[in-house]
């Protein structure tokens, strides 16, 4: 379906003054050409000038049938006919005969004029391209100027080159043009007397696609994309140059898809229409296949297939079989901004477009192949042209101009967020729209170039495609009639060619009567029934304010309705077409503008000025841009709960405030309690962000009114909310309280009264409130609404968050519910460690709430990375209180023993940790930081060697509990001899506690190896000390029990003390004959 709006996109338009009947048009490059009917003449009239003055004319060799324009290189190709021959041609610095200068350069395809360019003499330059087989079609890449032609079975593709005057000067005149860079790697430099840089264009014939079953007709060009349509039949593919060579067996795998189909033979074979994307396209049953050329330079040429479609001959209703046939083939390229400063010679997206007499498709074709649009014509189209935000159709007695979807597929290709929350875009399969149409009489053809549209009418005179068609059958006929005959002669044994009575014969066009009525008419000299108009459409700003305007009438009869809505989009796709593409540079050149090498060509340049009004203009665009995307909301936050979303991301991008939206949003008097599901949606969002944005007390308690109409149960959400810190207290209660008397009694609903309570200072009532619900209860209440305790925890690890009023109150009368509440939202991810070590920072218990956090953190966390993290902390915090006499918490949450008990982490104490540290040798707030560190070096996760220089700055043997920690590391580092050595010297009481819990199983040997010996030294030298000959006595009865009697005596010392060792001497004896 497609809708019918009253728009009109056309501002004025003007006559073109030609003196003769235009019999085929072509623009670009800000011109206009024409050629006369039959004519041998090209005329170049400027379209940037009032009254498209002629700007140059020049004479073709022969007499074109075709002509094509690039804006890459400034050239025009043709297909001429001379003598029933066709031949290919290329018309190059054209623009010198604007100048009157009457020197032209002829010369065949690789083969450069030495003269006159080595002296740099302006000149325009005819290039001959020979083909093998008759051209048909031909079509210029508007990305690199390469030419494709079509031929009757082949596609040759030309690569565009440009060579340099010093290039020149090395080339020999007749040697072929190789060594030549692409027209995109090197500008061209414009040709004057004081440039000894002067370039030359040429085309060096680069791929050849061979395609016996198809018969082109028409053939497009872009980015390495071939299009190529037949009656009935698109084929398009896409050209890759690989620097990987393959094998001759992997190339004609990849290049190559075989004919599936069988041998009509005589029969009649009527095709059943068929759509082929992407790689299915393949499987079409069209042979294309790769001939290498030899002017590949590295790797080979590889196509993949792309889109294929095919219609049966009498599918189309309204139209004849004979007419039933493609036109209008048309491949489009479309730049964007930030595409073409990642990559400036790479279009963003290209879309292909054709038409048969009823209908119109087009697809998009870069990053997958999609039918976006099909055009419904109300009548049969001769002509069409597709623009960025246009497609302009013809009729016999109409222009006509439709939407297309181009904005809307380059905008997803540049913009990652759009289709998000954040940003927005009408749909591609959003319905298209016709505008209104401007009458004519007997149009014929068109062409378009920016905002300038061609049209050539002619009431008394025979259509030009009729007239081609007729021209073309005619010089067909005569071409085959020719070979017939001389097939004929060479089968008699008689070469024609070597009698010249003979070749004249064959000459003769021996078909002249029969086609004579088909000929082209002669130019009128009284006068003429044709015309030449020149269109211009308005500026993308005034059709959209006419589609605004427009919509405008549809919402004051319905404001529900979707043409409003529609117009709208329509009107936001032409605004985006537009701001999507790219600004001029500083310099005024614009990316798609080519080198131009003449004084001519450098006047269309964009000055100065003109970027500067590009900017205004833009500026204005934007503008006109926030309005409509506000529009846009307008309509989703009242439409159905379907598209209802879609107002976030459009009032996001309006720029308007929640106010302003809340303004745009008021019931109407008509429906005085009513919302729309969309505007619901934007404010549910808005108040979920983590905004700075704090709303006025009247727009607060209006957002309270909205919500208590429409979504009740969000209130408690709505109410957590940061920007509703100003709402009335008093009023929220009252709606909370009729709330739950509604729905019953809810944790969040219930913790959310007390914070109101609390807003109000009732804290009696703030006390019963949080007294109905268990601790553990109002921390789930809390993992449901972290945001009742801290603002800002959404955003990530970097966001600044803030605790509540209510966090506050808890840390004053609650601080273990506080703690268990942010170890449970650290837990479900809703704030991160470093979020809450600023909480309670900000809370100002940083000594005493915070390091009981990270201790209930460290027993309910599984993270290894916040483990270890924690454990560094606690040690650094432990060792702080005994160090520098930092005041502990006079109540603690969690006990050392608490901990021991529910923390993995948390080793039991070794009994020898006693006796280094009795409980009377330092105060209470020492003594639990002291045995919390223990513990932590008594377990298994500390890591030893982070706290280790910490620890340095503990003295060895000033205090008894700095030589337990001590003792911890080095026995958590295995270095138990150095342990008994430190303790026999500062505390040797607690050596044999030690060696009983640590010198076991591996360590054992310790026993007579490290500590006996050390035993006995220290004896020997202090015979008085009893401690010291007590643990030698408990150390030999262990000894005695553990090696044999032989390894005993080796022992014993000789220092005549040995009596001393015979008991245990016996007693090992004596368990070796037990044993």
């Amino acid at each position: 379906m497609v809708h019918v709006y009253n728009c009109h996109p056309f501002a004025s338009q003007q006559i073109v003054q030609v003196e003769q009947e235009p019999g085929l048009l072509c623009s670009g490059g800000g011109v206009i050409f024409v050629v006369a009917t039959g004519g041998c003449k090209v005329e170049a009239y400027s379209l940037d000038q009032e009254g498209c003055p002629l700007l140059c004319r020049f004479a073709t060799m022969g007499t074109p049938r075709i002509i094509q324009y690039s804006a890459i290189g400034d050239y025009l190709v043709t297909i001429e006919d001379k003598n029933n021959a066709t031949y290919l041609r290329a018309y190059t610095n054209w623009r010198y005969q604007a100048e009157e200068k009457s020197r032209v350069g002829v010369r065949m395809l690789g083969h450069l004029l030495r003269g006159a360019s080595q002296r740099s003499v302006a000149q325009m330059e005819i290039i001959e391209i020979p083909l093998s087989e008759r051209p048909v079609a031909v079509a210029c890449c508007p990305v690199t100027g390469d030419l494709l032609v079509a031929c009757e079975k082949t596609l040759v593709l030309f690569t565009l080159r440009r060579e340099s005057q010093h290039n020149l000067n090395q080339l020999n005149p007749q040697s072929s043009f190789q060594n030549t860079q692409p027209s995109h790697s090197k500008k061209a430099v414009p040709n004057s007397p004081s440039n000894p840089n002067v370039s030359v264009l040429d085309f060096e014939r680069s791929v050849i696609l061979h395609i016996p079953g198809l018969g082109p007709q028409q053939v497009a060009l872009c980015a390495g994309y071939v299009a190529v349509h037949a009656e009935l039949e698109v084929l398009v593919v896409k050209l890759h140059s690989s620097l990987d060579p393959k094998t001759a067996e992997e190339l004609a795998d990849m290049n190559t898809c075989v004919d599936q189909g069988e041998d009509p033979g005589d029969f009649l074979v009527l095709q059943r229409h068929q759509e082929l994307l992407g790689e299915r396209a393949r499987d079409c049953g069209v042979s294309v296949t790769i001939e290498k050329t030899g002017m590949e330079e590295t790797g080979q040429y590889t196509l993949s297939f792309v889109l294929y479609r095919r219609f049966a001959p009498d599918f189309f209703q309204g139209c004849s079989v004979e007419e039933t046939k493609l036109h209008s083939l048309q491949l489009h390229p479309m730049f964007t901004r930030n595409k073409s400063m990642q990559c400036p010679e790479e279009p963003s997206c290209v879309f292909c477009f054709f038409s048969l007499p009823t209908t119109g498709y087009l697809y998009s074709l870069r990053g997958g192949v999609e039918l976006l649009s099909a055009y419904q014509y109300p009548e049969k189209v001769l002509r069409a042209v597709l623009t960025d935000d246009l497609l302009h159709v013809i009729t016999k007695s109409a222009l006509q101009c439709f939407s297309v979807r181009c904005a809307a597929v380059a905008a997803r290709v540049e913009d990652p967020y759009i289709d998000t929350t954040m940003r927005a875009c009408p749909p591609v399969s959003l319905k298209v729209c016709a505008l209104r149409m401007q009458l004519f009489i007997g149009l014929r053809t068109m062409c378009a170039l920016g905002r300038h549209v061609m049209l050539l009418s002619a009431a008394d005179a025979e259509p030009p495609e009729e007239a081609d068609r007729a021209t073309h059958t005619r010089s067909f006929m005569e071409f085959r009639e020719h070979s017939m005959l001389t097939d004929i002669f060479l089968a008699l044994g008689i070469d024609p060619t070597t009698t010249p009575a003979l070749e004249s014969l064959l000459s003769r066009p021996f078909l002249s009567k029969k086609w004579a009525g088909s000929r082209p008419k002669a130019p009128s000299v009284t006068g003429h029934g044709w015309n030449l108009y020149v269109v211009n459409t308005v500026s993308p700003i005034t059709l959209y304010h006419e589609m605004v305007e427009y919509s405008c009438r549809y919402a004051e009869t319905h404001p529900m309705g979707e043409s409003c809505r529609h117009l709208l989009s329509e009107a936001h796709l032409i605004l985006r077409a537009t701001l999507i593409k790219p600004l001029p540079t500083a310099k005024g050149e614009p990316r798609e503008l080519p080198e131009m090498p003449t004084d001519g060509e450098k006047a269309q340049r964009p000055t100065t000025d003109a970027f500067t009004d590009s900017k205004a203009e833009r500026q204005v665009m934007e503008t006109a841009f926030r309005e409509n995307c506000a529009q846009l909301g307008d309509c989703f936050s009242r439409g159905n709960q379907k598209d209802c979303h879609l107002a976030l991301p459009y009032y996001r991008m309006s720029g308007l405030s929640i106010t302003e939206v809340m303004s745009r949003n008021r019931p109407l008097p008509i429906s005085p309690c009513s919302y729309g599901p969309g505007f619901v949606f934007y404010l549910n969002h808005f108040l979920l962000e983590e905004t700075d944005q704090i709303l006025s007390q009247e727009a607060a308690d209006e957002i309270i009114d909205i919500f208590s109409q429409t979504e009740p149960s969000q209130l408690v959400t709505v109410c957590a909310s940061p920007a509703m810190a100003d709402v009335s207290p008093a009023k929220v209660l009252r709606r909370l309280q009729h709330l739950e008397q509604a729905t019953g009694m809810s944790v969040p609903l219930t913790v959310t009264m007390a914070t109101m309570s609390l807003r109000l200072d009732d804290l009696r009532r703030y006390t019963e409130l949080m007294e109905k619900h268990a601790e553990m209860l109002l921390v789930y209440g809390f993992i449901e609404e972290p945001r009742l305790l801290l603002h800002g925890g959404s955003g990530g690890r970097d966001t600044q968050v803030r605790p509540t009023q209510l966090a506050n109150q808890l840390r004053k009368d609650q601080p273990g519910l506080l703690a268990a509440a942010m170890v449970a939202l650290h837990e479900n991810n809703k704030v991160q460690l470093e979020q809450a070590d600023q909480v309670f920072k900000e809370l100002g218990c940083e000594h005493n709430l915070l390091v009981d956090f990270w201790e209930a953190v460290l027993v309910a966390s599984t993270k290894e990375a916040i483990i270890q993290e924690l454990l560094f902390r606690l040690a650094v915090v432990y060792i702080d209180r005994l160090t520098s006499g930092m005041a502990a918490p006079s109540k603690l949450l969690k006990s050392t023993e608490d901990l021991i008990n529910s923390c993995s982490h948390y080793g039991t104490l070794y009994p020898w940790l006693r006796i280094l540290t009795p409980a009377s040798n330092t105060g209470s707030q020492q003594q639990e930081a002291l045995q919390k560190l223990q513990s932590l070096l008594c377990g298994p996760s500390m890591p030893i060697g982070a706290v280790q220089p910490l620890l340095e700055q503990l003295s060895l043997g000033a205090t008894l509990w700095g030589l337990s920690l001590h003792v911890l590391c080095a026995t958590r580092r295995g270095q138990h001899g150095n342990c008994i050595e430190k303790l026999l010297d500062h505390c040797p009481q607690a050596i044999i506690p030690y060696a009983n819990h640590h010198l076991q199983e591996t360590y054992m040997a310790l026993w007579w190896q490290k500590l006996l010996p050390e035993l006995c030294n220290r004896t020997r030298a202090e015979t008085e000390n009893g401690i010291l000959l007590a643990a030698l006595k408990e150390t030999l009865l262990v000894v005695a029990t553990e090696i044999s009697p032989v390894e005993f005596l080796e022992l014993m010392p000789d220092d005549g003390t040995a009596l001393y060792f015979l008991p245990h001497l016996l007693a090992c004896s004596q368990r070796q004959l037990l044993a």
